[in-house]
């Protein structure tokens, strides 16, 4: 018996068996591109063969957009390249295929796996530990520059501190940043500064350039003597996309040399936003707090004006003013009642005055001798000389006779008898 299988099962089995030998998972390759074309989704597609005759060997290659991005140059037809991939089988075409993730230019495969080597070595010795990177100064006095006099990289870094932060005094220490001799003159401008107690922060800086251009900040040296520096250390190498031994070993790495200078500085214009946005804060401030001790002040002042001793004063002036008006008003009725009182005791007075009884005809009797006053029929006998007191004068009297009355009102005095009390020449007549 034997079995029918379909191409889609053959194809699996045979990308199944492809996928499972580890030395198809992860191996580099070398040849000369034959024909290169990226999508519009970003994918780029290849053919490497091996140099030599027609009859040399080929496969088909692909290298999605989230490796090809990374590429710093354009491979073209020709070009001898190193990639590194795995093997496996693109089912639809039933064609086996090399993925690539990584293409390198002719000649650097080589020197990228010694740069990962170095890369692992470095890191297992703790010089990429994110404890260990210091922190760049807010305010820097001086800046050391580690890169190539005549550069574009440097010019790009001047004009930015004297854009964002014109107060910082810049020094550079000169090197070259390509060739044999980059690593060692690079060491040596670093620990030019490094021996320098001033130097606040250093750049290292390089500009764009190939892989190869910018190998020389790969150098185990350079990435020690920057892990070693007294100062913090910035590195703005090539392009965003470029990393060497020297951005894993600095304190900061930045994409660009002019973003290096960026980060080793405040923005001139960010400070004066700052300065204004705290004036307006200790602006709200201080008019918060004076609004505040002006209510405190104000509270206090109408307490003090409700507690002044003068106000104080003043009510008590007008207590006794009241006091006053009231007494004068209690001593005026006073006076009124006891004037009252007094014209009726003057009425009583007058009315029981003598000489008003005397106006009504009336007279007093008195001893002519002693000048007592008689107040008795029983105080007179025949032939007594009396005075008459009467309103007008008075006369002399002789008492032919007296007759007492027959009743008398208790406690009161005998009436007086006016035909008695005649004047003595009247009384003389008669006799």
């Amino acid at each position: 018996m034997y079995s029918i299988h379909s191409i889609a099962e053959v194809t699996r089995h045979i990308k199944n068996l492809i996928e499972s030998d580890d030395a198809l998972a992860d191996l580099w390759i070398e040849g000369e591109i034959s024909d290169f074309a990226q999508a519009s989704s970003g994918h780029c597609y290849f053919t490497l063969k091996d140099s030599g005759d027609g009859t040399s060997a080929e496969i088909r290659c692909v290298m999605w957009r989230s490796q090809a991005w990374r590429l710093t140059w354009r491979p073209q037809p020709g070009d001898t390249v190193e990639a590194h991939g795995h093997v496996s089988v693109y089912e639809r075409g039933g064609v086996y295929q090399f993925y690539a993730d990584t293409l390198l230019q002719g000649g650097v495969g080589q020197r990228w796996r010694a740069f990962q080597a170095l890369k692992a070595r470095l890191e297992a010795e703790g010089l990429f530990d994110a404890s260990r990177k210091r922190p760049i100064p807010r305010w820097p006095q001086r800046i050391g520059v580690v890169t190539s006099p005549g550069g574009a990289a440097f010019q790009d870094i001047l004009n930015v501190l004297r854009s964002r932060y014109p107060l910082v005094e810049v020094l550079l220490s000169p090197t070259t940043v390509q060739g044999l001799e980059a690593p060692s003159a690079i060491v040596k401008a670093i620990r030019a500064l490094d021996g320098r107690a001033d130097i606040d922060v250093v750049i290292v800086a390089r500009g764009g350039g190939s892989a190869e251009d910018l190998w020389a900040f790969n150098d185990e040296e350079v990435g020690r003597a920057i892990a070693g520096s007294r100062a913090p250390v910035i590195t703005g190498i090539g392009h965003e996309t470029d990393f060497t031994i020297a951005d894993f070993c600095a304190d900061l790495r930045a994409p660009t040399p002019t973003a290096a200078a960026a980060a080793a500085v405040p923005d001139r214009q960010e400070l004066w936003d700052e300065v204004f946005s705290r004036i307006d804060r200790l602006t709200n401030l201080i008019t918060a707090c004076v609004g505040d001790r002006r209510q405190r002040t104000d509270a206090l002042h109408a307490r003090l004006h409700r507690e002044a001793p003068l106000r104080v004063l003043n009510e008590f002036r007008q207590r006794v003013d009241d006091l006053l008006r009231r007494g004068w008003l209690a001593i005026q009725g006073q006076m009124r009642l006891q004037r009252t009182r007094l014209d009726g005791q003057c009425h009583k007075l007058s009315a029981m005055d003598p000489r008003t009884v005397l106006l009504r005809g009336y007279a007093v009797v008195q001893n002519r001798t002693s000048g007592e006053r008689i107040r008795s029929v029983h105080q007179l006998t025949a032939g007594r000389q009396v005075n008459l007191l009467l309103a007008d004068g008075q006369a002399g009297a002789h008492i032919l006779n007296s007759t007492p009355h027959r009743w008398r009102p208790s406690g009161a005095e005998p009436p007086l008898d006016v035909a008695d009390a005649q004047p003595e020449h009247e009384q003389g007549r008669e006799s």
